[in-house]
């Protein structure tokens, strides 16, 4: 029966879909007065109707130009939807013929007010742009009065001289009812098309063919898409990039033909090919042979220097106080290694580039490394476009440290989480490369010491010592290391009750050789309930996992927790005067999918003292969706234990 009522509503979606007009200005009554999306009813929003169209046309000064039409129409359903409201488009300003040019801009906000639609107009205050780096600037619009159960609208092309496609998105965080989508290029331009396997939503395209006949004669590679009730891509925690599982097809341009179908110029086909060209760069392998500027810096400061790691430190060391990184990724230098280095800023490039430029000059094996990051995703196939990021590789023997100058905080092969993205290219000199692996190995500790001391009013005061390394001190760091006390201190005691904490203590705050150490004294006045004559409190108190982060009932693609780690915790109770313990939680030990992750906790008496051990280790930092349902089981039960009670009760 239950099935029966979903086809039944899927059934009637549909049918609303197909008898919606979706002309520009049509919106209808029953558009605006739908509360909740008929099929997913836990969106903030939904797509009503998605239309893409990518062709190109000829003028005679330009040679072909390419369009791409957008028409959209949104339903918001609450406050949480209104961010849909906001649309940016990323637009690249380099030489005029490539320059991407947004027009034809045009919006309207509905409502549905006593009865009538109202509508109001996208207008100029609601239109902005700003320059995003050097060659990228952003329009961006916010259509006016958004309310829940608004319906908003708009259309606009972008049109450039670039036959570089832009990936085609299939599938939003909301719901697509109605999605279109055209792609009409020249038969010249040969592009390799490449769905994203990683998806579970797989749409079908339709390939077809026609003539153009103006200006002249030539034919025209089509591909249609048309899907309804395409499903949401719904964020949850530890996602990492949630872009890499989302519905789209990538296209590389392989080669452009000439009138007689024959090529007249190819592009890389591996990944040997692109990296090799990414080397020729002047504004990559070109910046690596530059050294007199900085020829007698290092002389000083490589004095005493053992061995090409030591020398490897000092440089990197060296060039974080020297250079700082401008917030800018990219794979080619900015300014240029000398220019960053006189004026102490550059992009990515720029500072490791750098970096491998010095240990080069001092007869170090120290190579580029090409990465995509997170954000950027992992490359459906070789593609220049693929890699955004650099950083550089010293070799000495079997053992190799990995180095990104641009993180203050980062150390030996501890690199910024935004380039731990599976694997990285490494360059040699003479343009031959080979893959590097990324992931961490190295199991991050956080270790928390907590003694508890009951008093008489059954408040509770104690003190908490922390130890954290690898990766683990590498967040703390990034988090705390650069707020004042007050504020570090209000962050500890953020969602804890009415806990507080006394002084606090920072060791190795900026010394990233060694593990961080925090420890504060602290008091909690409502960590015990008492019930008559009996005291109850979970022996975690606040350090205790609070909410399942995973919520979903089914997930689309992997936890993700980027590295193993593990969580310990030693807590040490002395029993109040006057009291015995009535029961304690049974000590425990739980698994997931044969040593994936593991849960300890031991509760042990001693006299008048209690000690818990609980840890809680994260070995396989990749979780798959096949999994999903089993580790959210496994995660609520470490949860549950964690908020199990000590029961005392009055000698």
């Amino acid at each position: 029966m239950k099935h029966l009522f979903i086809v039944a509503i899927i059934f009637f979606s549909l049918n609303q879909v197909i008898a919606q007009n979706f002309k520009f200005g049509k919106v209808s009554k029953e558009e605006l007065q739908e509360k909740f999306h008929p099929i997913d009813s836990s969106a903030s929003a939904a797509v009503l109707y998605r239309n893409e169209s990518i062709s190109f046309y000829y003028t005679d000064s330009d040679g072909f130009m390419q369009q791409r039409e957008i028409h959209e129409r949104v339903k918001i359903y609450n406050k949480d939807g209104f961010d849909w409201a906001t649309k940016k488009e990323y637009l690249y300003q380099g030489s005029n013929r490539f320059e991407e040019n947004l027009t034809g801009l045009k919006g309207v906000t509905y409502n549905y007010i006593d009865g009538k639609i109202t509508k109001d107009k996208l207008t100029s205050d609601g239109k902005f742009s700003e320059d995003y780096n050097e060659y990228t600037k952003i329009n961006s619009f916010t259509m006016p009065n958004i309310k829940e159960g608004s319906v908003i609208e708009y259309k606009y092309k972008i049109t450039t001289g670039s036959i570089g496609i832009e990936d085609i998105i299939f599938q939003y965080n909301i719901p697509i009812n109605r999605l279109e989508v055209k792609l009409a290029t020249p038969e010249y331009y040969v592009y390799k098309k490449q769905m994203n396997l990683r998806s579970t939503y797989m749409p079908k395209l339709k390939e077809t063919s026609k003539n153009l006949t103006v200006p002249f004669e030539y034919k025209v590679d089509i591909i249609d898409v048309e899907e309804t009730n395409v499903p949401a891509l719904k964020e949850e925690a530890y996602a990492g990039n949630i872009n890499i599982y989302r519905s789209k097809m990538a296209l590389e341009l392989n080669a452009v033909l000439n009138s007689y179908g024959v090529i007249d110029k190819s592009f890389s086909s591996s990944w040997q090919e692109v990296s090799k060209t990414i080397y020729e760069s002047t504004h990559f392998g070109g910046q690596l042979s530059k050294s007199s500027f900085y020829k007698d810096d290092l002389e000083a400061l490589l004095a005493s220097a053992a061995n090409d790691f030591e020398k490897a430190f000092l440089i990197e060391n060296f060039v974080k106080s020297k250079v700082k990184w401008n917030g800018n990724y990219g794979k080619y230098t900015q300014k240029g290694i000398r220019s960053a280095y006189k004026d102490g800023v550059g992009n990515v490039a720029d500072v490791n580039l750098l970096v491998t430029s010095m240990l080069q000059s001092q007869g170090v094996n120290a190579y580029p490394v090409l990465i995509s990051t997170r954000n950027n995703g992992i490359p459906l196939f070789p593609t220049r476009e693929g890699f955004n990021y650099v950083i550089c590789m010293v070799k000495s023997g079997d053992k190799y440290m990995l180095i990104d100058a641009t993180e203050p905080f980062s150390t030996n092969n501890v690199l910024p989480e935004r380039v731990l993205n599976w694997r990285g290219r490494v360059i040699s000199k003479d343009g031959n490369s080979e893959w590097i692996d990324l992931r961490s190995n190295t199991k991050s500790l956080e270790s928390t010491r907590l003694n508890v001391k009951i008093h008489d009013d059954f408040s509770v005061s104690g003190k908490v010592l922390k130890n954290l390394n690898s990766y683990s001190a590498l967040r703390y760091r990034k988090r705390y290391a650069l707020l004042a006390e007050e504020d570090h201190i209000k962050a500890i005691e953020s969602n804890k009750g009415d806990l507080e904490v006394g002084e606090l203590n920072f060791e190795n705050r900026k010394n990233t050789m060694q593990p961080v150490k925090i420890s504060y004294d602290y008091e909690l006045s409502d960590g015990i309930d008492e019930v008559g004559e009996k005291l109850y409190f979970s022996p975690m108190l606040f350090l205790a996992i609070k909410e399942n982060p995973f919520k979903l009932e089914e997930r689309q693609y992997p936890i993700d927790f980027i590295m193993p780690y593990k969580d310990a915790y030693t807590i040490n109770i002395m029993l109040p005067d006057g009291y015995n313990v009535e029961s304690l939680p049974k000590s425990e030990m739980m698994e997931f999918n044969n040593d994936d992750a593991k849960f300890e906790y031991i509760l042990r008496e001693n006299g008048r003292y209690l000690q818990l051990k609980v840890n809680l280790d994260i070995n396989n930092p990749i979780i798959g969706p096949v999994n999903y349902k089993v580790f959210k089981s496994f995660f609520s039960s470490v949860i549950d234990k964690q908020a199990q009670q000590i029961v005392l009760t009055k000698a």
